[in-house]
């Protein structure tokens, strides 16, 4: 079974990755912060993750980069979600090296396509 671990503070964007989601046999493990996402990354160690740029505590650049700096997880995916500009969030996701971009609002009909293609690479 796929595991993924979304790290996302507003509860309906939580609620509507795990409908869209879920249906398609993902197992999916949440977290409403960077802190809390970080230690869940560790101890679940998921097959992808699902990062909000815009977190509470710490930004989802910076929980990138802790992730790619532990050797036990720096093989996972991790895609940026965010509502920025495309261009802007074009331009941060190829600066910090993440693995894919999903913009918000995300599109429920495409987006298992996107989460099957990302975990395919």
């Amino acid at each position: 079974m796929t595991t993924i671990l979304q790290i996302e503070d507003i509860l309906a964007n939580k609620i509507l990755v795990e409908r869209t989601l879920e249906p398609h046999g993902y197992t999916l493990l949440y977290a409403p912060d960077g802190q809390s996402g970080l230690a869940l990354a560790k101890s679940a160690s998921p097959d992808l993750i699902l990062v909000d740029i815009g977190l509470p505590d710490i930004d989802g650049q910076t929980v990138f980069t802790f992730i790619r700096q532990d050797k036990t997880l720096d093989h996972v995916p991790i895609i940026a979600i965010t509502a920025w500009p495309p261009d802007m969030a074009a331009e941060m996701i190829t600066r910090y090296g993440f693995d894919g971009l999903i913009s918000k609002p995300i599109d429920v009909k495409t987006f298992p396509d996107q989460i099957a293609q990302f975990l395919a690479q």
